[in-house]
């Protein structure tokens, strides 16, 4: 039964009654101000004009005047709009006007008006892309259709108005049948048969692939291989057979691996390499021990594969292979924090050039994140919390607190606008210094935003707060339950901020709840194992951190009490994290880079990074990164026993 206090009817009828006729007062500026709000998302001008008249003195007033001036920007004059983003120069709204306005200008044709304003844009908005392309174009500049050419190559689905731009690039013979069938390859690849649709229209009619037969092999791509019903001689065919053999892979690589032997005599030497490489990379991902004779088939690898390549390595204890595989990388991708650590890894397994393999451990461990702390123990030092530089003092506090966009920010919070609060604090904090970052940051933890805190807090260069990076909020009822669950209360700490960065009513897109991100079956299923009749709220703190802190035991249990496979268990689910054991032990660390989902892989990483922190910050006996992630032992040749009705 639900019941409301009787300010709160009085507040509802009010409310109401000032939707219903705007001549009546409003109870507070929050009230006026979400009351424009909702008249905006109805498209009812008059009434966002009549609440955003009331709201002049108000801390969100930027917003309300960005609203009366969108709904009816087709009518609004240059001078207009431009005075609009002087006035709220230093607010994101005067930003999103600008993008706004630009493609207006751009759909409308008002390309001199465009070229104006255009300049002044630092978004990476594909549509107000394609726009400056088209004005370009108009205006006749040479490298216009360079550009155009890039965007083609841009393998994602592409707004309507970059279709004028391709079109000419037909038009003038600069795209070639190649380059389409590059993009459509990138469209089947991401299974998107109506990506590669679009593309493929640019061939000559005749030598275009058939619609219906692609989107049958994207859903039975073995059934296709068995039939062995396709045309060869024409490329649409071959394509089709390639996608075949490829999307069979990422289920089966193995199958896919013997009908591709036995096809690939009747294609080209770039069209055998292509595929081997894809069959490869899948079976990386499913840790196949083919996958590097695979790779040994393929040619001109994306980062991509030569990522997946360096993980079969792993895997293998195959040095040599990881080595070159990390060479082979574009010098961007060779940069990246995870192939500089296992290239100075593989440069020391192999006995071979120490003064590389130290010059790339040294600036690494001097990086706050996983693998610096591995390239610090690699080189024999021990990490710990780097002293704290920096407090600000009540002034800057008070100061930081009066800042108009933090105001905004805070107000947004207490309104329960997150996305929009989200949007105004990282605007707000764009261009801070180091100190500035951490006055900040500590602002937010007094208004118990912990999410902004531990975010703020993680930007700073040199000036650092890991009393504010690594927070211990709630700290009695999270101790207390991991002791009686016999957990470390530094792990918990390190999963909870990875899950929730401890936003107490956090739901995420798939249901998930909570400090710890309860599924609503696995939150009825943990309930039923407590003895818990019924769950009033599955956010509350003590209930929800009660059930969370319960599951990970349980997952941690079943998984030989390795909190390495248990993170994996708690975001991927206890059966992905058993299939991904291998044959032989396996240090963690390689267990951990081998993981197939990104998503999973980057969040174990990061709660076992975050656990060693934490230790520092809790006073807990020093322990290594490296002795955390430990061993992980050999799947089990025998059926292991059940989780029971584990969801």
């Amino acid at each position: 039964m639900i019941s409301f206090s009787f300010s709160g009817i009085a507040r509802l009828l009010l409310l109401a009654a000032v939707l219903v006729s705007p001549n009546v007062a409003s109870a507070a500026p929050e009230d006026d101000f979400l009351a424009a709000r909702d008249a905006y998302r109805a498209g009812d001008a008059r009434k966002v004009d009549f609440y955003a008249r009331r709201l002049s003195n108000y801390v969100l007033e930027p917003y309300a005047a960005f609203w009366q001036l969108r709904l009816r920007l087709d009518d609004a004059s240059p001078a207009e709009v431009r005075r609009f983003m002087a006035n709220y120069a230093e607010t994101p709204v005067a930003r999103s006007m600008l993008g706004e306005w630009l493609r207006q200008l751009g759909k409308t044709g008002q390309w001199e008006q465009f070229d104006q304003e255009h300049p002044r844009y630092t978004g990476e908005d594909l549509d107000i892309a394609c726009y400056a392309v088209q004005s370009r174009m108009r205006a006749g500049q040479g490298e216009a259709l360079a550009q155009a050419r890039s965007l083609w190559f841009v393998p994602r689905e592409l707004p309507e108005n970059c279709s004028p731009l391709f079109n000419a690039l037909a038009q003038d013979q600069r795209l070639t049948q190649d380059d389409v069938w590059t993009r459509v390859r990138a469209g089947l690849e991401a299974g998107q048969v109506a990506l590669a649709h679009k593309a493929w229209q640019y061939l000559p009619a005749g030598q275009q692939p058939d619609y219906r037969t692609l989107t049958l092999v994207s859903s039975n791509p073995g059934g296709y291989l068995e039939r062995n019903a396709f045309d060869l001689r024409s490329r649409a065919g071959r394509e089709t057979a390639m996608f075949a053999a490829y999307r069979l892979a990422r289920t089966a690589p193995t199958q896919a691996a013997a009908h591709w032997a036995r096809l690939e005599p009747r294609f080209s030497p770039e069209e055998r390499a292509y595929v081997w490489g894809q069959i490869g990379q899948f079976g990386a991902m499913r840790h196949e021990p083919e996958a590097l004779v695979w790779f040994g088939k393929a040619a001109d690898l994306s980062d991509v594969q030569l990522g997946w390549k360096v993980r079969a390595a792993l895997r293998q204890r195959d040095w040599r292979e990881v080595l070159g595989a990390i060479d082979a990388m574009t010098d961007k991708e060779r940069e990246q924090a995870a192939w500089r650590y296992w290239k100075a890894r593989a440069l020391k397994a192999l006995s071979i050039r120490p003064e590389e393999a130290a010059a790339l451990l040294k600036p690494l461990a001097s990086e706050y994140n996983f693998y610096g702390q591995l390239a610090l123990e690699e080189l024999g030092d021990r990490i710990s919390a780097p002293p704290v530089a920096y407090k600000p003092g009540p002034q800057e506090i008070r100061a930081m607190s009066e800042n108009p966009s933090i105001r905004r920010a805070l107000e947004l919070y207490r309104l329960n606008l997150r996305v929009e609060a989200v949007r105004e604090w990282i605007w707000a904090i764009r261009n801070f210094n180091d100190a500035q970052l951490l006055t900040a940051a500590e602002v937010a933890r007094r208004h118990e935003l912990y999410d902004r805190t531990i975010n703020t807090a993680d930007k700073t260069d040199s000036l650092h707060d890991f009393t504010l990076r690594y927070l211990t909020p709630f700290k009695e009822v999270l101790q207390t339950r991991a002791r009686q669950m016999n957990l470390d209360e530094a792990w918990v700490y390190g999963l909870i901020r990875q899950e929730s960065r401890f936003i107490a009513d956090a739901r995420s897109r798939v249901g998930a709840s909570g400090l710890m991100q309860l599924m609503p079956d696995t939150a009825k299923w943990v309930a039923r194992k407590m003895g818990l009749r019924h769950i009033a709220d599955v956010t509350a703190v003590d209930t929800n951190i009660s059930l969370g802190t319960y599951y990970l035991k349980h997952v941690l249990d079943n998984l030989d009490g390795h909190p390495v496979l248990a993170s994996a268990a708690y975001n991927a689910g206890p059966g992905r994290a058993r299939a991904w054991r291998p044959d032989t032990a396996l240090e963690g660390a390689i267990y951990a880079e081998t993981i197939p989902f990104s998503e999973t892989r980057d969040y174990v990483k990061k709660v076992m990074s975050n656990a060693s922190y934490y230790g520092h910050v809790l006073n807990q006996q020093v322990q290594s990164l490296r002795q955390r992630l430990g061993i992980i032992g050999p799947r089990q040749r025998l059926v292991e026993p059940s989780l029971g009705d584990t969801p």
